[in-house]
């Protein structure tokens, strides 16, 4: 486990500032490459993610936080992530997530607007959903924030608040407390294992699974 302090104001700003970055990319491809190129649109979003994310992870590199990607990777580790991908779907997909949708229509609503733009590109979406977005978040979140907060406040602080920020960086109700019990089992696995890599595969393939059945 990365071994780095971090006060929770600054944990804020960061998960602010990856926030502002969501929005640049976002920003770009609705008001530029789908009105001047709307037919490599989809290509230049997914380029402009993966450069948006380089330089993201290049910043946090020089607070002198140390990714630590193949640390910590054990079979039972890696056996412990394919599990908590199934638990996701059983837990969330199969389980909470049809309640949020009943009591917060809006927000359904918005939800599946966001799964309908996956159908239509399905490749640059489940390269976003499935490899992109879970690298980033698992870094920032788990190993930087969650990381540098159980350093500073101990395991059980670090992972309340790495687990409700999580959660308010998804901004929409459905997903927002379905994450928030997301980022709590991953926070936990974090703890439990030291390895970034197996909080991102645990993470994707929780994203991959659900995908399979809603494309």
């Amino acid at each position: 486990m990365e071994k780095h302090d971090l006060k929770i104001g600054k944990a804020i700003l960061w998960v602010v500032f990856y926030f502002g970055v969501m929005l640049f990319y976002t920003l770009l491809d609705v008001a530029i490459w789908r009105t001047i190129a709307p037919t490599y649109a989809d290509l230049l979003h997914v380029i402009t993610i993966s450069l948006c994310i380089a330089g993201f992870l290049v910043l946090l590199r020089k607070t002198g936080f140390h990714i630590g990607f193949y640390s910590n990777i054990t079979p039972r580790g890696v056996l412990s992530a394919l599990g908590c991908s199934l638990l996701f779907y059983l837990l969330l997909d199969k389980g909470l997530d049809p309640l949020l949708e009943s009591a917060f229509p809006k927000s359904q609503q918005n939800y599946l607007d966001a799964l309908e733009s996956l159908r239509q590109s399905p490749a640059a979406g489940l390269i976003q959903v499935c490899i992109l977005a879970p690298l980033i978040e698992e870094i920032l979140m788990r190993g930087f924030v969650l990381g540098g907060l159980s350093r500073t406040y101990g395991p059980l602080l670090g992972l309340l608040i790495s687990s409700m920020l999580f959660a308010v960086l998804h901004f929409n109700m459905v997903q927002t407390l379905s994450t928030l019990v997301c980022g709590i089992i991953l926070g936990i696995l974090y703890l439990k294992t030291g390895s970034i890599f197996c909080c991102i595969l645990a993470h994707s393939g929780y994203n991959a699974i659900s995908c399979l059945f809603l494309l």
